[in-house]
């Protein structure tokens, strides 16, 4: 049955937020509604701070973090362990590994991973700044902390192969992450247990 709404404006609106990931059309009404209750001034604050967002933020030029500068907090504190980079897919794996507390290193966000299914590749990623941090000679160790699923394994693969030669110890988080799991929805203590019992690349085809 096809929803029939009072307001042009109010199925705009609904339109426009069930295009959110996770957010059906029942979800997206609610949602719609709820700011009719708002003032008109938290409603402006709401949408001045997504279109902020979207046309202010920075991405890290050292790691492709977010942030509001050129580089981000993480690599410009000189009390993280700069010898240490610890590779993740996306944001969202930065803010779960450091919710932990068991991280000191660096980190460096791919902005994805290989998914050949879905027409990503490894030009599609931030691989090549990855070698390039790595042929510095300041880095001591790359932890891949990719999901495991078929296509984390395969990226991470990949750049076990890339950096091939290079004077670097590669290794990868400890299975404590099952099979599957996503790394943003694993608990802290798993997550933090996973990093600490981290294992060399080479021994994890043993596994």
């Amino acid at each position: 049955m096809i929803q029939k709404y009072p307001s042009a404006l109010l199925e705009n609106a609904v339109n426009e937020l069930a295009k959110l990931p996770g957010i059906g059309r029942k979800t997206a009404l609610r949602l719609a509604l709820h700011t009719l209750k708002k003032s008109p001034e938290e409603v402006s604050l709401l949408g001045q701070s997504v279109v902020d967002l979207r046309n202010k933020v920075n991405y890290c030029r050292v790691c492709h973090n977010i942030c509001d500068e050129e580089v981000c907090e993480l690599c410009n504190n000189p009390n993280r362990d700069s010898t240490l980079i610890c590779v993740v897919e996306n944001i969202k794996e930065v803010m779960a590994i450091e919710s932990t507390g068991q991280f000191h290193g660096l980190y460096h966000v791919l902005g994805g991973i290989i998914s050949p299914m879905d027409g990503i590749g490894p030009n599609d990623l931030q691989i090549t700044s990855l070698i390039q941090r790595t042929q510095s000679g300041a880095i001591n160790e790359i932890i891949l902390a990719l999901s495991s699923t078929m296509e984390g394994d395969t990226t991470n693969f990949y750049i076990y192969r890339k950096l091939a030669g290079l004077n670097v110890k590669i290794s990868v988080i400890a299975r404590g992450i099952s099979v599957g799991d996503e790394i943003e929805y694993a608990d802290e203590i798993t997550l933090g247990r996973s990093i600490l019992n981290r294992t060399d690349f080479n021994d994890s085809f043993k596994i």
